[in-house]
């Protein structure tokens, strides 16, 4: 399994030992890439999951989705793109400008700050902390502000009402997702992500196979719990188009509301993302306990190992989104508090009993 580290400290060397820039330049050269290919694969994602979204919906409804604009509709994404980075933004008459103006940028941030802690491969992750799953959920929580600020701000009933629905449901299901998350943690005895990734790389040691049912249970509910703290389908209450038009960001234009659009679908990978690091083994390969099977698989480069198993949780929630029909409100906040936390706690108890005496794999 190649090690990413060694580029990393090969940049590193060459900026202080063969430039001499010193610590403060050198530091300073790499943030600011470092930050730049975030933001470049932050929107290169966004792109493709838009566009992998509108097939995938089309494919539900027996159509053939975009088509026009370049070959088998490539292009029609970064058409739209276009489109709203020339539109014209504008002020709500009455608005709180202040917080009008600063709830997007709120929104992306709690999403590239997640965003930055996926590990893509051995030795690529941007932020890999010892209390790493603590940080992760501590930064994606920020979007939860910046929904309310936007719904609060906007001085539309309409936007109130859909910022008060994202703010219960969002907050509600950080329970179910932390607690599975905890699972996770009690299992691999670490917080941080890189260690919870190497924990699987045993024969069969991803944690749905290593944790069997206490772990499949835990990766179920955070998928459910995923899927509703990013507000996409069947829990898109909050943007619930009949109801309230385009929800809380109703009032945004241009890339005030394309902030909005592209955190939605970062964080739908970014759920996929955290699914698969912490129960399908990341960017570790499947070991099956036979040498020559596992050395051929550890050919295959970690990043690719992570983006397929990330992509494919991807088109698993789509098929959900697709697939269920809108909850109402109750019927989401019920399946919550009534149904997946006390599944969630009952599963934790249940992981630490099987950790304490070593059921695992």
């Amino acid at each position: 399994m190649f090690d990413f580290s060694l580029i990393t400290t090969w940049f590193d060397s060459l900026l202080r030992d063969t430039l001499g820039l010193g610590d403060f330049l050198s530091i300073l050269i790499e943030c600011v890439l470092v930050g730049v290919i975030i933001l470049a694969a932050y929107a290169i994602i966004a792109i493709v999951l838009i566009f992998m979204e509108r097939k995938v919906c089309a494919y539900f409804q027996c159509r053939l989705g975009p088509m026009r604009v370049g070959f088998w509709g490539l292009l029609q994404v970064p058409a739209d793109v276009l489109k709203m980075l020339i539109k014209e933004i504008f002020f709500v008459d009455k608005a709180d400008k202040l917080l009008y103006m600063i709830a997007p940028f709120l929104v992306l941030i709690g999403s590239v700050g997640a965003f930055a802690f996926l590990p893509w491969n051995k030795g690529a992750a941007v932020l890999d902390f010892n209390v790493g799953i603590f940080l992760l959920t501590a930064i994606s929580s920020i979007g939860v502000v910046g929904v309310f600020l936007a719904g609060w701000s906007s001085n539309n009933k309409y936007s109130l009402v859909s910022a008060m629905r994202g703010a219960v449901q969002m907050i509600s299901y950080e329970m179910s997702l932390c607690l599975c998350l905890i699972s996770a943690v009690v299992l691999t005895g670490t917080m941080q992500l890189s260690g919870i990734v190497e924990a699987q790389g045993d024969a069969f040691g991803w944690l749905i196979f290593k944790g069997h049912i206490p772990a499949i249970i835990a990766l179920v509910v955070f998928l459910i719990a995923g899927n509703a703290e990013a507000n996409r389908g069947p829990f898109d209450l909050p943007e619930a188009e009949s109801e309230l038009t385009a929800g809380y960001h109703t009032e945004y234009s241009g890339m005030g509301f394309g902030y909005f659009y592209l955190a939605e679908y970062l964080n739908l990978f970014i759920i996929a993302g955290v699914a698969a690091t912490v129960f399908l083994g990341g960017w570790m390969p499947l070991h099956i306990g036979v040498a020559q099977v596992d050395t051929v698989l550890d050919y295959i480069p970690g990043f690719f190992w992570f983006c397929g198993k990330t992509f494919l949780l991807v088109w698993i929630l789509l098929w959900i989104k697709w697939t269920y029909p809108r909850l109402r409100i109750d019927q989401i906040l019920k399946l919550e508090w009534k149904y997946l936390m006390p599944l969630a706690l009952l599963n934790l108890v249940l992981m630490t009993v099987v950790a304490a005496l070593g059921l695992h794999f």
